[in-house]
């Protein structure tokens, strides 16, 4: 019998149009681009049904003798945040925080879109009934889940009111009594090649009146019409000298919808931009959500630290009191969100629905505060290992060639062997030069969205009378009044 991991690589073969290189992928698990990410996710699959393994990422459903994973956890009790948590981090020290939607995040979504349906169906009549058939869908079926939310880069400074805009946005152009037929594009959709559905939804507030772009879908990634259309590869299959680039790019790709039809179960919101929103910013569904790219954010900061630390010993300047502060700063960035995570989770409180939902102010504040951790994370990367990065030999391989002897004496550290300071260096330039490098220092300034923007919402949505009353009360005391 196939295992858990076999069955979701035999489920990519179901005629998606996935594009690369300008040619359609036929063969995802075997491509090259892809075999790597689609190996490591096929372990982390194959863990539900490991008898050592299972607790600590699934819990089992009632009645189905069958794990699934924790995202699809309704959390009640403390117990029940502490479970999902420590599934969220197991898979992230797995993959060592670099693959940041591994479906847990959308999964977490859709279940709290299910956990708030009570109150989430007053937006629209047939809510409850879509979103808990796909709730129950999506988990017995370990369905792969990823978010398409913003719309193309086309004139920034233009609105819906410009029709090439509005065109090209994700819209309805046809409704019938089966359904619905849309047409447009939508991005960033990460793990997109191999997700098996795509929640689609507006990350920005429409204007009230609209009602063309308004909808909340759940589009199968083998729809007629859909074309997932991928950035350039940056796997490498050379493992031993791209560590990371060769198993862990996760791919990024926009969506082109070609008059796609999308069946009414499959239609969540539709025609209303106040409804849209409010789904939107459901505090619920988003601080379930959140809550995992927090946990998996505090993970990803460790493997860096982990990583500096051992370039730092390996050529001998942990002894420095500069470096020393360096180091020191990354164990602060670790500590800060951690806590962040523990405050959300401590101070959570039950919703009406009875859900335990973490503090989403604190998850706000790690989301905004990881728009820059990260970035300065790598840039002490970069400060310890210094000119070393690029003084490494081309391949590892070459430890075992002609000149091996040499490479030896000259590429020693101060506690590490040659071949092993090289492969560490290796390692660390994945993580800081190479385009996967890159490209994981853009995600973490802009995943959440505009981080002026995050920063500029905290401050809006904050209760500030709790700061500014001691200020007046303080200066009532001494006569001065406030207008």
């Amino acid at each position: 019998m196939a295992t858990r991991g076999e069955q979701f690589l035999d489920s990519l073969k179901d005629g998606r149009r996935v594009w690369l290189d300008g040619k359609q992928v036929d063969d995802l698990p075997g491509h090259p681009a892809f075999s790597g990410t689609l190996d490591t996710i096929r372990r982390l699959f194959d863990l539900l049904d490991d008898p050592n393994e299972q607790d600590w990422v699934g819990f089992e459903v009632p009645g189905k003798d069958k794990y699934v994973h924790s995202s699809f956890l309704v959390p009640h009790t403390p117990e029940d945040l502490a479970r999902r948590s420590r599934a969220f981090a197991y898979w992230a020290r797995e993959t060592n925080g670099v693959m940041s939607r591994l479906s847990d995040y959308a999964r977490s979504m859709v279940t709290g879109w299910y956990a708030a349906r009570k109150r989430l169906g007053k937006l629209d009549s047939h809510f409850n009934e879509k979103i808990t058939a796909f709730y129950h869908e999506a988990r017995d079926r370990d369905l792969f889940l990823t978010t398409a939310l913003l719309d193309p880069q086309i004139n920034r400074s233009g609105d819906l009111d410009d029709r090439v805009i509005a065109e090209r946005y994700l819209h309805t152009v046809k409704e019938t009594r089966e359904g619905i037929v849309v047409r447009g594009a939508k991005m960033i959709a990460t793990s997109a090649p191999y997700t098996h559905d795509f929640l689609i939804f507006s990350f920005h507030r429409l204007p009230s009146g609209n009602s063309t772009h308004a909808h909340v879908l759940i589009v199968p990634a083998n729809a007629p019409g859909l074309h997932i259309v991928c950035r350039e590869s940056f796997a490498d299959g050379r493992d031993r000298d791209h560590i990371l680039s060769s198993r862990y790019d996760e791919m990024d790709a926009v969506l082109l919808f070609d008059d796609v039809f999308i069946p009414w179960e499959r239609v969540l919101l539709h025609g209303d931009a106040d409804a849209v929103w409010h789904l939107r910013s459901d505090r619920t569904a988003n601080a379930l959500a959140f809550h995992q790219t927090v946990v998996r954010f505090a993970v990803k900061l460790e493997f860096v630290a982990g990583v500096a630390f051992a370039v730092a010993e390996a050529i001998g300047v942990d002894g420095f009191l500069h470096i020393q502060e360096k180091l020191g700063e990354l164990i602060t960035q670790i500590d800060t969100i951690k806590a962040l995570a523990l405050a959300a989770e401590s101070q959570a409180r039950h919703d009406e629905s009875g859900v335990l939902v973490p503090e989403l102010s604190y998850l706000d504040t790690a989301r905004s505060l990881g728009t820059r951790l990260y970035p300065r994370a790598i840039e002490i990367l970069q400060q310890i290992g210094g000119s070393g990065f690029v003084q490494t030999p081309s391949t590892v391989d070459e430890f075992d060639g002609p000149i091996s002897r040499l490479l030896q004496l000259y590429f020693e550290g101060a506690s590490v062997g040659a071949e092993q300071k090289v492969k560490l260096f290796k390692l660390a330039w994945d993580l800081i030069g190479s385009p996967l490098g890159a490209r994981h220092e853009l995600y973490e300034r802009f995943y959440a969205g505009d981080p002026v923007r995050s920063f500029a919402n905290q401050y809006l949505y904050y209760d500030k009378t709790v700061l500014t009353g001691p200020v007046w009360k303080l200066l009532q005391k001494t006569g001065v009044t406030q207008h």
